[in-house]
């Protein structure tokens, strides 16, 4: 049995069963950004919408609230030529595998909130735009700005916190947003997900518009095993649960290849044990012409990983080799959106 949460861009899915589902929709007309959820405290889903703030639901997506944060930050002038930074944009949320209580948000503009009681209230982590490169920090389509793209936090280290700022920074705190170290040594500069594994410390994967990324050492310094990745724009990373040596990352050619279903063109790669890239065909997940860029989240099993894009929602038990669709109702709207965000709850 497994609950499984789509944030599309007008609304959230809720997908439950095994060999048969039942669907749900809730926040129709809100434009999505990124979700969370725990296994935990199952009850409890965060989603972070560009213009309405986070969301929270304590019965397991029946209904949310918006939640009163106090994200919006005060009128300011002169960042980047920009006279209000006014914004309800939260673009990153993270549950920390140490203690569920402790959520972190990103915000467009770049900031970094914490919660310590659940998202009940919220304390900003100041310090982050007064990294040195932090001026140099843009979002192409929205000038003058950035954001917060993604937020991990390590599994064996409950104040070793990793931010990747869309675009311009991989961000690195020791001591849980108190301070912060931009861009150690071949990090990447337009990181869009990362990941970590629960069975080998210190590693950490990046998808990035420029590249894959790898660290062996928490953050500290990365290496860049591309040899047979074709498509260089990747958006999202996913290692096998029982194996921190072989990963899946979803990539394009660019964004609107990646992102835009009129012109989208995307692929699913896996490497294992150090091995060049290989591009998945013809396993039962669609990629290629017409289908965007794969949001994906991990299971508990071993091989164990969901993936939606355009085309609806698969499940591989052996790590990609084959996938099956689930039999989840998915309306021919659908298929003109790119996936905002995934998260599963399998019990």
């Amino acid at each position: 049995m497994a609950t499984v949460y789509v944030a599309l861009r007008d609304r959230l899915l809720r997908a439950e069963g095994d060999e048969e589902w039942t669907t749900t929709t809730a926040l129709e007309g809100h434009d999505l950004e990124c979700l969370a959820a725990s296994p935990d405290t199952p009850e409890r889903v965060f989603v972070g919408t560009f213009e309405s703030g986070l969301h929270r639901s304590t019965d397991g997506g029946d209904s949310f609230d918006s939640l009163e944060t106090g994200f919006v930050p005060e009128r300011e002038s002169g960042y980047g030529g920009a006279e209000n930074l006014e914004s309800d944009a939260v673009t990153a949320v993270t549950i920390s595998p140490h203690d569920p209580d402790v959520v972190y948000a990103g915000t467009e503009p770049s900031r970094v909130y914490r919660s310590t009681d659940g998202g009940d209230s919220w304390t900003h982590l100041e310090g982050l735009t007064d990294l040195p490169s932090a001026g140099s920090w843009f979002f192409p389509p929205r000038p003058h700005t950035h954001h917060v793209r993604w937020l991990e936090v390590d599994p064996f280290d409950p104040d070793r916190l990793y931010v990747g700022i869309e675009a311009g920074a991989f961000v690195l705190s020791t001591d849980g947003g108190e301070s912060w170290q931009e861009r150690p040594e071949g990090s990447r500069r337009d990181n869009h997900s990362m990941a970590t594994h629960p069975d080998q410390e210190g590693l950490v994967y990046s998808a990035a518009g420029d590249g894959f990324a790898v660290s062996t050492d928490g953050g500290e310094s990365w290496d860049h095993p591309q040899e047979g990745l074709e498509h260089r724009y990747c958006w999202n990373v996913v290692p096998d649960p029982g194996d921190p040596e072989s990963v899946l990352v979803s990539s394009a050619s660019g964004a609107r290849s990646a992102h835009t279903a009129s012109s989208a063109e995307s692929y699913v790669y896996r490497s294992s044990g150090g091995e060049p890239w290989e591009r998945l065909e013809r396993t039962g997940l669609p990629t290629g012409e017409d289908v965007v860029r794969a949001e994906f989240a991990a299971g508990t099993e071993p091989g164990v990983v969901y993936a939606a894009n355009n085309r609806g929602l698969f499940r591989t038990g052996d790590f990609g080799d084959s996938w099956d669709r689930l039999e989840v109702a998915w309306p021919e709207s659908l298929e003109a959106q790119a996936p905002r965000g995934l998260a599963v709850l399998e019990e």
